[in-house]
């Protein structure tokens, strides 16, 4: 039966937050969500209901705060740590997905309790990728920090939603020639590139 039966009013659950990451993918990359879409048995209809719920539970006046709406949806953080960034102070809260066993998503945290920002980033102990030329720039092969690394001096870019992020770099060809890249990001994985000039 299909799984967009499933009862009104019932739980937000981890399965549904992932089908939200995939809804915002799916403008990029409408394959590989489809694929992921099937593996986690949900219909195109129970997406669409997952990103309705959240959006309303998002831009609810009476609604939780970011922090209480992670912790309700996808339990306790699986790690908690300290985290500094230039002068600011914060914690990252990390948990895992099953859609991508080997990145975990994680929300910073103000001392204040207030999100500054949510995405994507690689696991601990997880391998990164190798990132050498344009030809490893694969949709969902990395994430922002990884790209940025790799690809120093990358400059951010104003993404074209909060949840979309963008880089632009240099990087090899195949042919080892260097070109301008923009590389897109959404909830922190590479999405695309394009190359100017």
């Amino acid at each position: 039966m299909p799984s967009d039966t499933r009862p009104a009013g019932r739980p937000f659950t981890p399965l549904d937050f992932q089908l939200v990451l995939l809804r915002r993918m799916a403008d990029h990359n409408p394959g590989p969500v489809e694929d992921a879409r099937r593996e986690l048995g949900a219909s195109l209809t129970d997406m669409r209901e997952a990103n309705r719920r959240w959006q309303a539970m998002v831009r609810s006046p009476h609604g939780r705060g970011a922090a209480a709406r992670y912790r309700s949806v996808l339990g306790a953080p699986e790690s908690r740590s300290a985290r500094r960034i230039g002068d600011l102070d914060c914690e990252a809260w990390r948990w895992p997905l099953p859609l991508w066993p080997a990145l975990r998503f994680e929300v910073l945290l103000a001392p204040d309790g207030a999100v500054w920002n949510e995405w994507l980033v690689r696991a601990p102990g997880a391998p990164a990728p190798a990132l050498r030329t344009l030809d490893d720039l694969a949709p969902w092969s990395c994430t922002v920090d990884e790209a940025a690394r790799a690809f120093a001096p990358a400059r951010p870019l104003e993404g074209s939603a909060p949840t979309r992020w963008g880089l632009a770099f240099t990087a090899p060809d195949g042919e080892g020639v260097r070109r301008e890249v923009v590389a897109e990001f959404t909830w922190g994985l590479l999405q695309r590139t394009a190359v100017r000039g």
